[in-house]
């Protein structure tokens, strides 16, 4: 996935920080904010095709996940589009917004989730 996200976008100084900090905090308050989860997941588990309406980053804590992306066919049907990605623990992965993906945990997960502003989930299919 690419890592040219616009997740790292829109970060400001803050008053009494050190210098060469910035941050970018959360929504409601700042709504060029992101949103942050915490997730787990059971191994076995999965989430159907869907899309989200910011960019977003999972960081993989623990376990292994692995993630398939769609496009419509000419009929317009979901399809795969490209070969699975599969991300373990230290790893993160990217996806645009409004990108059609699905997610399967392959061993129990501890993630932690970045939306762009405030999140939102589409079901595809």
């Amino acid at each position: 996935m690419p890592h040219n996200s616009s997740i790292w976008d829109h970060h400001v100084i803050a008053p009494g920080t050190p210098p060469g900090f910035t941050v970018r905090t959360s929504v409601p308050a700042n709504p060029e904010g992101v949103e942050v989860m915490l997730e787990r997941w059971k191994a076995g588990s999965s989430e159907p095709p869907h899309s989200h309406p910011g960019n977003d980053m999972t960081v993989v804590v623990e376990g292994r996940m692995r993630v398939q992306f769609f496009k419509h066919d000419a009929a317009g049907q979901l399809a795969p589009d490209g070969e699975p990605l599969e991300l373990q623990a230290g790893e993160a992965g990217y996806v645009a917004a409004g990108r059609i993906h699905d997610a399967r945990y392959l061993e129990d997960c501890k993630l932690v989730y970045v939306h762009e502003r405030a999140f939102g989930f589409k079901a595809e299919g």
